[in-house]
């Protein structure tokens, strides 16, 4: 279950992508270079606009809620319940201090 949502994320992701890239920009955009111009023949240029942009609309809410369902309910959870940051470093055994001359009492020993 947990394969194929995540192949369906990746699908929309892809879907996602190829539907922002054809909408037409100030200078036409990826949508004159695969023939997107003449997608507008088709619909009419508004309602190719329209189209474009409400498809853009549904992919991203359904890959924003595949997303959350996805982390929610079928990630893998561990047991351990504290984070690597959480534990911090391992303790790290410090040297023995050296005396130094400086660090001789006055009086001798």
């Amino acid at each position: 279950m947990y394969t194929l949502f995540i192949t369906i994320e990746v699908i929309i992701g892809l879907l996602l992508i190829v539907v922002v890239l054809m909408q037409s920009s100030k200078g036409e955009g990826l949508a004159g270079t695969f023939g997107g111009t003449n997608l507008g023949a088709v619909f009419g240029v508004r309602r190719t606009s329209d189209f474009l942009s409400k498809l853009t609309q549904v992919l991203a809410g359904l890959f924003m809620i595949l997303a959350l369902v996805i982390n929610l309910w079928f990630l893998p959870t561990s047991e351990k319940k504290e984070s690597v940051i959480q534990s911090g470093p391992p303790p790290v055994a410090l040297p023995p201090a050296q005396e130094t001359p400086g660090n001789i009492p006055i009086g001798g020993k």
